[in-house]
């Protein structure tokens, strides 16, 4: 009996919230319902939760592919990488992407609203997006500004000293990631031009790319991966850990692509998941294709690669780009991702899991891809009015000019980190592993002496 009352003064309290959610909504012109504010609310939680469950995708990803003496290493970088995100976004990031009104704005390309954040004087909604809590919009967003330096971390994994790398991420994350993306998601000058970017192909995965390549030109091969003029393969040890990672990741796209929506509207919200998914597969398929022509034999690796690629692709598009055409992004992306990586290896480019052609190259061209494919200034997935045309032209405008803030960046931070402290581990720590050197520790110590007996 008390257990029925604690539910029914839970829901009653939930309503109450609810009402008074849609009453602050209603007067910041976002005229949600009471239902609808806890349903759209409800279903950015659950995105939330999706994107999160993404760091153990990426953390399960580039341990499969690295090596079995790093994998401390790996898991450390990744659980502090969570931890940095969210403290510096909550500290400035989530102000400098999101300025508004109160903030200070130069002419779109910089904006500030104060340290710390807080909600309006009711409480709960936010001045970007009204149809849900203010601490909803700020954890999604939080969990995006963490990706972008988990991808850096794959890039430059099982050479990079522990330290200088957590440094740099936070302050690419905290000052880099959210001042580029008030371009475009912060009503910046790039919104202003038309560029279009749904859910981060450009705003996340390049910037993170951008990064990871900057990282990988500073630190040089792995010692031993180029040898006499040749490419000697430096295989990830565990297979079964990388799937799994892929899979996580898929899964977590649905939050990343679903939720961007920014409400829990059933057309779009369906719509968007659905091109989410078929890029996925078929980049599974491009990728596999390509691979087994190319290389004899169908490679897991690429294969696995092909589908974050063909995910990374859609990205930008999901809610623009019709069933075919996400298919055919997808599966581009798939098959590019194996001549990239193939390609990057010939120019000495050492990437251990392949993030600069996942995220950087495949970004871009998800990006581009919405300016080739999509119809006009309509959503594919409602048919209403997208309030301003996509060219091509604004498509490279914005691409480039990422790029040229990014790349930049990236490599003063890590090029001042270089001078000072360095960036590198010493050839033995890299040798015999950064889990010994970094953190006096293994992953598989019990099951090594265990084979040793």
């Amino acid at each position: 009996m008390s257990g029925s009352v604690g539910r029914f003064c839970m829901l009653a309290a939930g309503v109450l919230l609810a009402g008074a959610g849609a009453a602050c909504a209603q007067e910041d012109g976002g005229g949600v319902s009471a239902e609808m504010f806890t349903i759209n609310n409800l279903w950015m939680m659950v995105a939330t939760f999706l994107v999160f469950v993404m760091h153990l995708g990426f953390a399960t990803v580039e341990t499969g592919l690295t090596r079995a003496k790093n994998t401390v290493n790996i898991l450390f970088k990744n659980t502090a990488i969570v931890a940095i995100g969210l403290l510096t976004y909550t500290l400035v990031g989530f102000n400098l992407m999101y300025p508004g009104e109160v903030g200070t704005d130069w002419n779109g390309f910089l904006g500030f609203a104060g340290f710390g954040v807080g909600t309006d004087a009711a409480g709960l909604t936010s001045a970007y997006n009204v149809g849900y809590t203010y601490w909803t919009d700020f954890l999604f967003q939080g969990m995006f500004a963490a990706t972008a330096a988990t991808i850096v971390s794959g890039a430059v994994a099982e050479r990079v000293k522990l330290g200088p790398f957590l440094i740099f991420s936070t302050i690419y994350v905290a000052l880099v990631y959210p001042a580029v993306g008030s371009w475009k998601w912060g009503g910046g000058w790039l919104a202003e031009r038309g560029f279009h970017d749904f859910a981060g192909s450009t705003l996340v995965h390049s910037v993170g790319g951008w990064a990871a390549l900057a990282g990988v030109l500073l630190l040089g091969p792995r010692f031993g991966k180029y040898l006499n003029g040749k490419i000697r393969p430096i295989m990830g040890h565990n297979m079964p850990l990388l799937t799994i990672g892929v899979f996580l990741l898929w899964l977590g796209w649905f939050g990343f692509n679903g939720g961007s929506v920014l409400s829990a509207d059933p057309g779009a919200v369906s719509y968007v998941l659905t091109t989410t998914s078929l890029a996925a597969a078929a980049g599974i398929i491009g990728s596999m294709i390509v691979s087994w022509i190319v290389q004899k034999k169908p490679d897991l690796t690429m294969v696995l690669n092909g589908c974050l690629a063909g995910l990374v692709g859609i990205t930008a598009g999901a809610d623009l780009v019709g069933i075919r055409v996400a298919i055919l992004i997808g599966m581009i992306c798939g098959g590019v991702a194996v001549l990239s990586v193939m390609l990057f290896d010939k120019l000495r480019i050492d990437d251990p899991v392949g993030a600069t052609t996942v995220h950087l190259v495949c970004g871009v061209l998800g990006t581009l891809f919405v300016g080739v494919f999509a119809h006009g200034a309509t959503h594919a997935a409602t048919g209403g009015e997208l309030g301003y045309t996509i060219s091509i032209g604004t498509q490279l405008l914005g691409i480039a000019s990422y790029a040229a803030v990014c790349f930049p960046a990236a490599l003063l931070i890590f090029g001042v980190l270089k001078a000072t402290v360095g960036i590198r581990v010493h050839e033995d720590e890299e040798i015999k592993g950064l889990d010994i050197g970094e953190h006096g520790m293994e992953a598989y110590g019990g099951f090594q002496i265990f084979i040793s007996q």
